[in-house]
């Protein structure tokens, strides 16, 4: 008996242009997986469109087929054994070629293909496979044509999209670029076998107490001829003992067992208990031989989408374990547009800084692809929630029979390679296609509930989101939460701030609304909401090619900020709120400050509403990452660099956290005449799960001499409750017939002697502030060979004080707010203690 073989076949590769049939065209690939423009670049053909204008010049290759082709060996093949040709990954329209015959044709880059080669490969020798990509571009537009009676609504990118079964994006989106890849995007390999293992999946119950854990093991059969002696055993397994074994003889190709486990470590998103992780595995065995073994890490958790009438509407939030998590954290756009450039280790130090940054959850957005297993299993093993959406994203998406087919293998095959993870909570049915329907008066009559009438409609996607996805997920992964779409409520507006989640764009989009009232334009969970910023200096001049073009509007920078009128807009918030500069570190840093203050008041304001019968269930910021080096809404830049909103976002979802605010006062309503009186409140956040008990101080603070101009208020034995909010006082009021002085309100939490948060709340806007003269001292104190700790004093109220950003470091705090009398620290890890670490602050 044979044992299971798999040869990956990464190397040996070749393409070329199809046009050009010339022996000499075909080129070498470096490695596979690969896409065509990473290839094009090993070969010296393509310059790098990720800098200056090279997007532009690499447009030619979105218009062309592409072949690759390899010489394959005929690998060993014992008696009884198949051979299996398996592809899961290939972008999009190929057609699959081995000796000259068509063995396979794919036009769905989200799904996996096997194709048996046995009888293909029986005689010895060299055999040459060779994969044509037709291209997308035009074969989206040709499709496009055939159906006019469709209505091709959308937002982002060519319409003719839809039609593709290709990442979204690639068609160019308000973030990024118009590079349309062809090539073996994900790994492609040859089997051989007489039998294996297809799947292993669980069904995994826990009893209310969290005392005991029921797991059933599930295991899906390919054999030549399955008979009585093949056996499959299971193990489960944590932290690599062994704690039980079963054994089971297949019936209908599927082999079962069940697992009781007393006591059982529950998978816990960070901050709430370890992301505790077990692994089963199955061995399939014939007799006494080993044939094939998979094994896959799961965990024991139980999650819910809570949905109950409350005086806010209808809750929309997230129980793990019985316990309610307020889910504050970001959505994710794929990190390349060449995604196979993307190894493992990047996907986790991705969700490792999300960790950093204290964000529990993050949304798989649906115009990019399903991630690669790697970002789920970082997300598993740190304790990261993920809403995934299906790839539909900002569009009316035709339903031709063969194209739901192609969409609901697509779905199939995904889900059952995800459903093992305990970090998956929610699958969502697609990304704003529901504010299309909206945005083009299209029909969609809640009430209607039979789908054969929704596929003769103007809408008939709903037909993919209300129907063939739900259906998919109720069969293969029953116990994950299903929402037919982000945003979506119960079939009503999806405006709807009353019912299921929300994309809130009024700041920045739609009616631009200032920042500083955010939390008053929030829904029951606010899935979607941003504020624009530059990246980093050094991303900056790395695709921005000559100094004559480093200023802040230059040609090149417009043209990697591919949101619609972002020139107005990022005007606007500066022009609102600071004054302006003209050279580009200072204007960087500005835009990056009105991004943090638009963050910080978001979430600050929304995690207190979770205190308030959970109004707000949790909020994900538009967006952690980018594309490619450009200038978007991105809180941590293409090269990792985390922006100063990131360390702004990390304060607010502090366990622990204190804020203070007085009510805005719309300077640009009133011609900027000052307030008379201003309230103010004051309030801790907490999600730990026990009381606390704390000191909470006031103090105020002039920004102009640094001294306190009234008498601080000091709140002895606090009690903390609990995951929910602790208002301290919802009545304040600053008399500015008074205290005539702009000032800022300095809050402190104390818990068991030592301070445990901070906030600081500013006079606005910041143009009419004097920042000279702030008398701030940073000086080195302890330090070790690859950390060092920064000592941060102030005469006078000092803004958003930002350390470099330098790659290798890692900051345990940044875009800070100092006050006198309060010191504070930041620990520098990866910096050496002959190195220096610029800063900048607000008016420096």
């Amino acid at each position: 008996m044979a044992m299971f073989t798999s040869h990956i076949l990464s190397t040996g590769w070749y393409f070329r242009d199809s046009e050009d049939s010339s022996p000499e065209a075909w080129m070498p690939v470096p490695e596979v997986p690969s896409v065509v423009h990473q290839d094009l670049q090993a070969n010296g053909r393509l310059e790098n469109p990720y800098v200056g204008f090279n997007e532009l010049d690499a447009r030619w290759v979105n218009e062309k087929s592409w072949a690759y082709r390899k010489i394959l060996q005929t690998p060993a093949i014992p008696a009884g054994s198949v051979v299996v040709l398996a592809f899961d990954g290939l972008d999009t329209f190929a057609t699959v070629k081995l000796d000259d015959t068509i063995i396979l044709e794919s036009n769905n880059m989200f799904q996996a293909h096997r194709v048996d080669v046995t009888k293909a490969l029986e005689t010895e020798g060299e055999h040459v496979l060779e994969i044509e990509f037709d291209c997308a571009l035009l074969r989206a537009q040709e499709l496009r044509k055939q159906d006019p009676n469709h209505k091709w609504a959308s937002f982002n990118g060519d319409p003719a999209r839809m039609s593709v079964r290709k990442a979204q994006y690639h068609w160019g989106w308000d973030w990024g670029p118009v590079l349309m890849t062809a090539g073996i995007w994900r790994e492609v390999r040859l089997e051989v076998y007489s039998a294996r293992l297809a799947d292993l999946w669980t069904d995994i119950g826990l009893d209310s107490n969290h005392e005991s854990a029921h797991v059933s093991a599930f295991t899906e059969l390919d054999a030549v001829n399955l008979d009585s002696s093949y056996k499959v055993n299971f193990t489960l397994s944590f932290e690599g003992e062994e704690i039980a074994r079963e054994t089971a003889t297949p019936k209908d190709r599927i082999a079962t067992v069940d697992f009781d486990i007393p006591q059982p470590r529950l998978w816990w998103p960070h901050g709430y208990g370890n992301p505790n992780l077990y692994e089963i595995a199955a061995t399939l065995e014939k007799g006494q031989d080993e044939v094939h073994k998979i094994a896959k890490k799961i965990g024991i958790r139980t999650a819910e989408v809570i949905q109950q009438p409350d005086k806010h509407g209808k809750s929309f939030f997230f129980r793990i374990n019985g316990v309610d998590i307020f889910c504050g954290g970001s959505c994710w756009i794929p990190a390349d547009n060449l995604l196979p450039s993307i190894d493992a280790e990047r996907y986790r130090k991705w969700i490792e800084l999300m960790v950093a940054g204290r964000q529990i959850m993050v949304r798989v957005w649906g115009g990019g692809c399903y991630e690669d297993d790697s970002f789920y299993q970082a997300c598993d093993d740190l304790g990261v929630l993920v809403w995934q959406d299906f790839m539909f994203g900002c569009g009316n998406y035709p339903t031709w029979p063969e194209l739901l087919e192609s969409i609901e293998q697509e779905a199939i095959y995904n889900v059952r390679r995800l459903r093992h993870h305990p970090s998956i909570v929610l699958y969502a049915g697609n990304n704003e296609d529901y504010q299309v329907q909206e945005s083009a008066g299209l029909t969609y009559n809640y009430e209607d509930k039979n789908p054969e009438n929704w596929l003769k409609s103007d809408f008939p996607a709903r037909y993919i989101y209300e129907k063939l996805l739900p259906d998919v997920i109720q069969e293969l992964s029953p116990r994950t939460f299903y929402h037919p779409g982000s945003p979506w409520g119960d079939g009503k507006v999806t405006s709807d701030p009353t019912v299921g989640d929300l994309h809130q764009w009024n700041v920045w989009h739609g009616t631009q609304e200032k920042y500083q009232i955010f939390d008053t334009l929030g829904g029951r969970f606010n899935s979607e909401f941003g504020m624009e910023a530059f990246p980093h200096l050094s991303t900056i001049n790395y695709f921005v090619e000559h100094e004559k073009d480093k200023y802040p509007q230059s040609h090149v920078l417009d043209f990697h900020n591919k949101a619609d009128g972002h020139e107005r807009r990022i005007a606007t918030y500066l022009v609102e709120n600071l004054r302006t500069a003209t050279d580009l570190e200072t204007y960087v840093y500005l835009t990056q400050v009105v991004q943090a203050e638009t963050m910080m008041f978001g979430y600050r304001g929304w995690r207190r509403q979770w205190g308030d019968e959970r109004h707000c269930g949790g909020a994900l910021l538009w967006q952690l990452n980018d594309c490619w080096p450009t200038i978007s809404w991105a809180i941590v830049d293409y090269f990792l660099r985390p922006k100063p909103a990131f360390y702004a976002v990390a304060r607010v979802l502090n366990p622990v956290a204190v804020g203070v605010r007085r009510e805005h006062h719309d300077w640009s309503i009133t011609h900027a005449q000052p307030p008379k009186t201003s309230k103010f409140e004051l309030w801790v956040a907490s999600s730990l799960q026990k009381e606390l008990s704390g000191k909470v101080e006031l103090r105020f603070l002039s920004v102009d001499t640094g001294h306190e101009i009234r008498e601080r208020i000091v709140h002895e034995d606090v009690k903390i409750v609990p995951n929910g909010t602790t208002n301290i006082i919802t009545d304040g009021v600053i008399d500015h017939t008074i205290d005539t002085e702009p000032h800022v309100l300095a809050a402190r939490l104390w818990l068991d002697g030592d301070i445990a948060a901070r906030d600081v709340d500013w006079p606005q806007p910041f143009k009419y502030l004097d920042f000279a003269d702030r008398g701030l001292e940073v000086s080195r104190g302890s330090e070790t060979a690859d950390q060092q700790t920064f000592k941060i004093s102030t005469q006078k109220p000092v803004k958003c004080l930002v350390f470099e950003e330098r790659d290798g470091i890692r900051l345990s705090d940044s875009a800070m707010d100092i006050v006198p009398g309060d010191d504070q620290t930041v620990t520098v890890t990866g910096l050496r203690p002959e190195e220096t670490l610029k800063y900048k602050f607000l008016g420096q």
